[in-house]
């Protein structure tokens, strides 16, 4: 994998998932694992084997997204229109359907939200295009003729 692209929001969301995970979550589930401990015999006690599963998964999460901000690389808006890059929102028809894209690193993608990866099929097909581009787009059910309209 390269460089692991993300946009400002997106960054703003890591840290604030990370805040959230470190000032609420952790502390929760920690004042959970003391409260269970108090009920005695801990090897038969699941209200204390669940708290500390779940304490494993949160401290798992915190080193990823620490991880993640820090090695990630924000995307700066520059506004080009000249042709698609990472960080651009680009308009297409796709075998007569019309799809509004945004391209982003894969840690931020979510293609229900039209937020597609520059290392999936779509966002690598397009990366470097003008509009009035068209280009064929390699999916799971073949291919597809795509065609750029506008990029913002």
């Amino acid at each position: 994998m390269g460089q692991n692209y993300i946009t400002k929001n997106g960054l703003e969301k890591l840290k604030e998932e990370l805040e959230l995970l470190k000032k609420t979550k952790m502390p929760e589930v920690i004042e959970r694992i003391a409260r269970a401990k108090e009920l005695g015999d801990l090897s038969e006690n699941a209200e204390y084997q669940d708290a500390k599963d779940e304490q494993g998964f949160i401290a798992g999460r915190i080193a990823e997204l620490e991880h993640l901000i820090n090695k990630s690389h924000v995307i700066e808006q520059k506004n080009n229109r000249d042709y698609v890059d990472i960080g651009s929102t680009i308009k297409v028809t796709c075998d007569g359907n019309k799809f509004t894209y945004t391209i982003v690193g894969s840690n931020e993608a979510d293609p229900a939200q039209g937020l597609i990866s520059n290392e999936s099929p779509i966002g690598r097909s397009f990366l470097g295009r003008k509009k009035g581009d068209k280009v064929k787009v390699r999916v799971p059910r073949g291919e597809m003729e795509c065609e750029v309209l506008e990029i913002e």
